[in-house]
């Protein structure tokens, strides 16, 4: 069973906003045992529209289309569609109580023109909208399933998981897609596709492995196609053990999560807790941390110490520290680090000083330098590293490079 997500809306083609919609369908249509065939965005403009629907239809036999459902002048989805269909507009009682029934609850007049949300092609299944005004339509056309949703993302994302999916469900014999992804880190795709070439090459046909890499890790994700999601799981979990006792140390986790949260899982459950002194990561570190529910439990927070004194008054760098070898060095990173340690009071820590740019380099310390060092009680780590120019990705990279020092220190103690 193919689908095909149509995104429609000139603000996602010149870059106002990311569409984020159609990543989360793809993994809520995957769940179920939907293969997405292809995902497009067009613009609001009606030619447009129906030429997407006429090609999605020849690749796939459900459509998921969301946006241009509002109700001013530029969101013409619904006319569009009723035109791709060959239908009139009428107005839909459920829909329009629903209208009312938002409207009185916010205690606001209703303009003539939201009473026009109420107005869907005559063809379709109104799906009630319980977050917003705007109804999805679900259309059985010639075999094809299409299914129109708000773009709102917590609009659509209700729909999806409350009336799209389960009705999928009923309507189609689904098949099984099992995933299994190992999350590595400190080590480059081509290496690991050489490490385990054999083991990849041995995959029988039903299963096959992709290669996800992002600043520093690479996901591996084994998928199976069948119709036992049991017969699926043991055979896919046969082969990705193999693999991680092929790549041994470089694994953070058996599980589809941020290489920070693997972290914060391993030293909840060992009751460890950790700290933090930035430099050129501004913060940000920090950010990735706390972005996890349960982060307090292992985070104890630590500094953001751009300056030199800083790093003095609340890590306690030596001045001739910096003063003989920089802020960006190895001797100043190790302090930073057992500064933090001693000073938050945690059982783990993490430095990194650098030079993120793009200015701030010397001939003898380029731009994309960066000192990233890890201790416990028993050990202290320091490494070099060497990056780009690009400021962003030179933060990013330093973040992935410090947990993934992190995992490595945890698992020698």
């Amino acid at each position: 069973m193919l689908a095909e997500i149509i995104t429609i809306g000139d603000e996602i083609l010149i870059g106002q906003i990311v569409d984020t919609n159609s990543a989360w369908m793809a993994q809520q249509l995957n769940n179920a045992g939907i293969r997405v065939k292809q995902i497009s965005s067009v613009s609001d403009d009606k030619q447009h529209i129906l030429t997407a629907l006429a090609e999605a239809a020849k690749r796939a036999d459900i459509i998921l289309i969301t946006g241009g459902l509002g109700p001013t002048k530029d969101d013409i989805t619904k006319l569009t569609l009723a035109e791709y269909f060959g239908v009139g507009m009428v107005e839909n009682k459920e829909a329009l109580d629903n209208v009312n029934r938002i409207f009185a609850k916010y205690n606001r007049p209703m303009l003539d023109i939201n009473k026009l949300q109420a107005q869907v092609p005559e063809n379709c299944e109104v799906i009630l909208n319980k977050n917003g005004t705007a109804p999805g339509m679900w259309f059985n056309h010639k075999g094809k399933i299409y299914v129109s949703m708000p773009g709102v993302p917590f609009e659509m994302m209700y729909m999806v998981e409350e009336e799209v999916i389960p009705k999928l469900k009923s309507a189609f014999k689904l098949p099984v897609i099992y995933h299994k992804t190992i999350l590595t880190a400190g080590e480059g795709e081509s290496f690991l596709a050489k490490k385990i070439e054999d083991i990849e090459d041995g995959l029988p046909s039903h299963i096959k492995l992709a290669y996800l890499p992002k600043l520093g890790q690479v996901r591996l994700r084994l998928s199976a196609y069948g119709e036992d999601r049991e017969v699926l799981k043991q055979g896919v979990e046969v082969f990705a053990q193999r693999i991680i006792e092929r790549v041994g140390n470089i694994v953070i986790a058996e599980e589809d999560i941020p290489i920070e949260k693997a972290l914060l899982n391993f030293m909840t459950e060992k009751g460890l807790t950790l700290s933090v002194a930035e430099s050129c990561t501004g913060g940000y570190i920090s950010h990735l941390l706390t972005q996890h529910a349960g982060s307090s439990q292992v985070f104890f927070g630590g500094a953001v110490t751009y300056a030199n004194q800083l790093k003095q008054n609340l890590l306690g760098v030596k001045p001739q520290t910096i003063a003989k070898y920089g802020a960006v060095s190895e001797e100043t990173v190790k302090e930073m680090v057992e500064g933090a340690l001693h000073n938050f009071k945690s059982d783990y820590a993490i430095a990194v000083t650098g030079i993120a740019g793009p200015d701030g380099g010397t001939q003898d310390k380029p731009v994309g330098t960066v000192y990233i060092a890890v201790a416990s009680a028993n050990k202290t780590t320091a490494r070099k590293f060497a990056f780009g120019n690009k400021r962003i990705q030179n933060i990013e990279r330093s973040a992935t490079s410090a947990f993934f020092m992190l995992n490595t220190l945890l698992k020698e103690n």
